[in-house]
């Protein structure tokens, strides 16, 4: 009388089909996590151009800029957590230094969500500066597309800095030192 088991050349038979079952899954794991993370790869970081730029005027802190980006329709990219490239003229007097002397998280911008930078255009303590209208603005590294926007009110301006981007408005108030 045969055994109910399977002859070796059988079951040899069964253990191939099965190792090939499990390399098909393996597979099909690891593409759908490469999928997956090919999904997360394609988002960009932010161009100037992919931004609509706000800049409202705040009072805590002394008063400062508070910079609002959001993408354009469709867009979605991510700001670095370093300060934007700014200047309220051409001299480089003007130009904003860095408020943070870290990088801090990755803001990614897709719909109604929003980064904030602020900026403080006078960081001395005394009655010295130059008057502007004008801010001078783009993602850093993208200066050559920066953008120009209105000034809610003029700023005196004596060395400037600016805090980085920040997915939370409280997060970007440029403290005086």
């Amino acid at each position: 009388m045969r055994s109910r088991f399977a002859a070796p050349s059988a079951r040899l038979a069964l253990a191939a089909v099965a190792a090939v079952a499990v390399t098909a899954t393996a597979a099909g794991t690891a593409t759908a996590t490469a999928t997956a993370d090919s999904r997360n790869a394609t988002v960009r970081a932010c161009a100037t151009k992919d931004l609509t730029l706000k800049v409202s005027l705040k009072t805590q802190a002394g008063g400062y800029y508070l910079v609002t980006a959001k993408t354009k329709s469709g867009v979605t990219c991510y700001l670095e957590g370093v300060f934007p490239s700014a200047s309220f003229g051409s001299s480089p007097d003007t130009e904003v230094a860095p408020a943070e002397h870290a990088v801090s998280d990755r803001v990614t911008l897709s719909g109604s969500t929003a980064a904030y930078a602020g900026i403080n255009p006078k960081t001395t303590n005394n009655d010295f500066g130059k008057e502007f209208d004008f801010l001078h603005l783009s993602v850093a590294g993208d200066e050559t597309n920066a953008v120009t926007l209105a000034l809610p009110e003029t700023a005196t301006v004596d060395r400037p800095v600016a805090t980085n981007w920040h997915a939370d408005p409280a997060d970007a108030v440029p403290f005086a030192n």
